[in-house]
């Protein structure tokens, strides 16, 4: 459990794979935050299945972030508000990369309230050097044998990367 005077902070998504845009919105909350939770989920709903195991993109998160004080990640089935309740938060971070996604992060910021008005959520407009990047995009570029080392830790780099013809 963690200490009531403690800020923290979750940061859900499925992060398939995690792109340096989601480690900036990660950077820029532990800032704000003395601790912040990013929760892969398991299995979406909404989306395709993962490219990666929620496994391995747990992995690629602690990676990514083993250098940043305050940040640890797991993986949760739950409902976000549920998850962010037994994580101790009572804010959720988002990234905002255009008003493309406003619209439906509206929707889950109300419906997230109206479970759980205890839980705010918070929205860290995406830098603009990271404002065209998504998980979906990186998949599709990395899979027609584009370089994507410069979008994507270095973990997950390797891994996009097409094994080596012998």
């Amino acid at each position: 459990m963690t200490p009531s005077h403690q800020r923290v902070a979750v940061y859900p998504g499925t992060f398939d794979p995690l792109t340096n845009g989601h480690l900036d919105v990660i950077r820029r909350a532990t800032s704000a935050f003395d601790k912040v939770v990013v929760g892969i989920v398991r299995k979406p709903h909404r989306k395709l299945e993962p490219m990666f195991s929620a496994e391995d993109r747990c992995a690629f998160v602690r990676d990514a972030t083993h250098d940043l004080a305050g940040v640890e990640a797991q993986i949760f089935s739950c409902l976000v508000v549920a998850f962010a309740r037994e994580c101790g938060a009572r804010t959720i971070i988002k990234g905002m990369r255009a008003i493309s996604d406003f619209e439906r992060e509206l929707e889950m910021a109300q419906l997230n309230r109206h479970l759980d008005p205890g839980i705010e959520s918070v929205y860290v407009i995406a830098a603009p050097e990271y404002s065209f990047l998504s998980s979906t995009g990186v998949k599709e570029v990395a899979s027609l044998g584009a370089d994507v080392s410069d979008l994507v830790p270095p973990s997950v780099a390797a891994a996009l990367r097409p094994p080596s013809p012998r």
